[in-house]
């Protein structure tokens, strides 16, 4: 059945400024109409949306999906999965696979699996630097025909500033935004964490903020320079989000995320040497946390990604200084997120949350998600916001388990998802 009618909910569109008690319907993989009141037509199937919001698809524009290469870890069925539990309907993934997605040919290939293989619609961040080595710049052309929405060396940032430029240029010359993972290598080299107290209590070598902070204004200054849209990811530090600030008021077109966990958790979470708090940018002292959160608030911080990053048990059961940085996050981003919102003292409000979420990020990589306007895609969730859950490993649809949220009571869950019009998850 691909006729549905969306009774009673809250709905929800930033790109709309709407926040409207109503009915919405979806028909024929669109969305069809929407009215305070509409009475059910034969063939459809009615759901009473009753307490919750009915809003556009999430959008998660930074997520490892692992494949080529990598299925052990995750695959684009089981990455699809998780995401679309998670109430997410469109994900870009990264390119540091294996190979690295650095060609046409590479992009075309994932892009049509992905068509096949996954639940939800994925979008291909390719790599800024030939086999993301940080030494020549890809051919931007030919990734941008294949179908890339922007470029990145993520994990594997680029080191020299030359190379750098050039890539922004390059970049710029085709209208592709320059995703970059912010670090400096030889202030990072050899940490598993943050610099500060709690690294110094545990015997293990940090990672001062500095290493983010030198590279973000480095790119900004390179960025004002070319005329390239920088989106920095995974925000993690007070000084990060103040250079932001900065730049951003001199005109530099540059943007923003923060993950979840960097909204909720400090190094404190690495105490027991739980590999499952170790990741890249890591966890920060509480002041970056409170920044990062006031951030958002001011809207310097522009949307929220996962940043979700699987491994395989194994992997993250190696002592904490070898164990692989990254968690997963798909399924828990939501319930986090309404979490993190009810703790504040001024909550945001419903519209925007729903825009840190789906229309912000849709906006930024430019992909056609993020509203709930007559005729787009029927890309749509309706979230419980005062559903708690608890986090369970072993109830993950994701190939991987590696989340520092275990036993935690989250808030809010994604109680239906449908892509293209279609339901591809319903919560139990």
């Amino acid at each position: 059945m691909n006729a549905y009618l969306l009774k009673n909910g809250r709905i929800l569109d930033p790109a709309q400024r709407l926040d409207m008690r109503g009915d919405l319907r979806l028909r024929a993989g669109q969305i069809a109409e929407m009215a305070p009141s509409l009475t059910p037509e034969a063939g459809e199937m009615v759901i009473d949306c009753t307490d919750c919001w009915v809003a556009p698809g999430l959008v998660d524009i930074h997520v490892h999906l692992r494949e080529p290469g990598q299925s052990h870890k995750e695959t684009l069925q089981t990455g699809g999965a998780a995401a679309v539990v998670g109430g997410f309907t469109s994900v870009c993934c990264m390119p540091n696979t294996d190979p690295p997605l650095d060609s046409s040919t590479l992009v075309r290939e994932i892009l049509s699996r992905a068509a096949q293989e996954s639940p939800c619609k994925v979008y291909v961040v390719a790599a800024l630097t030939q086999g993301m080595r940080g030494e020549t710049p890809c051919d931007y052309h030919a990734l941008k025909q294949a179908g890339a929405v922007a470029c990145s060396d993520d994990a594997f940032p680029v080191q020299s500033a030359e190379t750098m430029r050039r890539a922004m240029l390059g970049c710029a010359a085709y209208d592709l935004p320059v995703v970059t993972h912010c670090e400096d290598k030889t202030l990072s080299e050899g940490a598993s964490m943050h610099a500060g107290a709690v690294s110094a209590r545990l015997g293990l070598k940090g990672a001062p903020s500095s290493a983010e902070t030198v590279q973000i204004a480095r790119n900004a200054l390179l960025a004002q320079e070319t005329g390239c849209h920088l989106h920095i990811q995974h925000l993690s530090t007070a000084m990060g989000v103040e250079l932001v600030r900065f730049f951003r008021a001199r005109g530099v077109q540059i943007t923003t995320e923060v993950s979840p966990h960097h909204l909720l958790l400090t190094d404190v979470a690495c105490t027991d040497f739980d590999t499952d708090a170790k990741m890249n940018p890591p966890l920060r002292a509480e002041a970056d946390r409170v920044a990062l959160a006031q951030g958002v608030l001011d809207g310097v911080i522009d949307c929220i990604a996962t940043d979700h990053a699987p491994h395989a048990p194994f992997e993250k059961m190696q002592p904490f200084p070898v164990a692989p940085f990254g968690i997963v996050g798909l399924e828990t981003a939501l319930g986090c997120m309404l979490l993190w919102n009810n703790q504040l003292s001024q909550p945001l409000t419903p519209l925007q949350m729903v825009n840190l979420l789906s229309t912000a990020p849709a906006r930024l990589m430019r992909l056609p998600a993020g509203t709930l306007a007559i005729g787009a895609s029927a890309d749509v969730v309706v979230i419980d916001p005062n559903l708690h859950w608890r986090v369970s490993p072993d109830n993950l649809h994701s190939k991987s388990k590696n989340t520092p949220f275990k036993g935690w009571e989250l808030l809010g869950k994604a109680r239906y998802t449908f892509v293209n019009g279609v339901m591809v998850h319903q919560h139990a």
